[in-house]
């Protein structure tokens, strides 16, 4: 089990506990202008990048089943709500409801955006060569004026990863995007935010496959019905059906458990 130095948490925001995990009550609206916040010096000043992981079903069942991922994630300073289901199981409990699903790939437009008005930067961490360049490509073609001041595909043994932080860390990023996928994105994370010199580091799983194509979105009206991880799921069975098939049944599981036990607690 890895052993993390103590980190205090850096949110300013309310949370609500799903499935043991404390996620952030907040919209995409609110990570942007926290984040501009920190970049901009009117945010909280700690020289440690602020860790932003993201909650779904995936990361509920993954949780309960690996105790290194569940480490890792409890490094995070902001969790937000990736997942439809988060955002509905957060009606069921106690406390402020989130507000709305924050999809890390509708946050990398919106990131994108702030990011050329208050001329902030990118580094982009993640995929293979060919969709890392390409997304780059992508991003400064949708966004003239975006600072991407590095970017590395995320193929690497352990002997390479000092490397990997020193060229990140020779560019110093406004935010560190890592699409390594769960639970290595989290665990490089927390592993190296000791010595990561960036403003915030976000995971984003397979969101520069999404910016260039390869992965399709699914249509709008799927989105905002809390449908994309079906689309997913039709659009690339091989990569992804079975780990819905499993992993959203299991997180149902835990989040009704946690409501049971939060029932039971109130009425003690």
């Amino acid at each position: 089990m890895p052993d993390y130095p103590p980190k205090a948490s850096l949110s300013p925001h309310s949370t609500v506990t799903v499935g043991g995990v404390p996620v952030a009550t907040i919209g995409r609206a609110d990570l942007v202008a926290a984040w501009v916040a920190r970049c901009t010096g009117s945010g909280e000043t700690s020289h440690s990048p602020t860790l932003v992981f993201d909650a779904n079903a995936h990361a509920l069942s993954l949780r309960e089943t690996d105790p290194h991922y569940r480490a890792a994630l409890a490094q995070a300073d902001i969790v937000h709500a990736d997942g439809g289901l988060i955002v509905m199981a957060s009606r069921w409990l106690a406390g402020a409801p989130i507000p709305e699903r924050s999809s890390t790939t509708d946050m990398f437009d919106d990131f994108a955006e702030a990011a050329v008005q208050e001329e902030l930067s990118f580094f982009l961490f993640g995929a293979t060569e060919e969709v890392n360049e390409a997304c780059a490509k992508v991003l400064a073609k949708k966004y003239p004026g975006l600072r991407i001041v590095g970017r590395r595909h995320g193929f690497f043994g352990p002997d390479d990863e000092s490397v990997i932080v020193e060229q990140i860390n020779a560019s110093t990023p406004d935010v560190l995007w890592v699409g390594l996928g769960k639970p290595l994105e989290q665990e490089f994370a927390a592993r190296n935010a000791y010595r990561l010199r960036a403003k915030w580091v976000v995971t984003c799983g397979g969101c520069f496959n999404y910016v260039t194509g390869h992965y399709p979105r699914a249509p709008e009206w799927m989105r905002n019905n809390s449908l994309e991880w079906l689309h997913r799921a039709l659009t690339g069975p091989k990569r992804l059906i079975w780990r819905y098939l499993t992993t959203n049944p299991h997180a149902v599981w835990v989040i009704l458990k946690s409501l049971v036990a939060h029932q039971r607690h109130h009425k003690a």
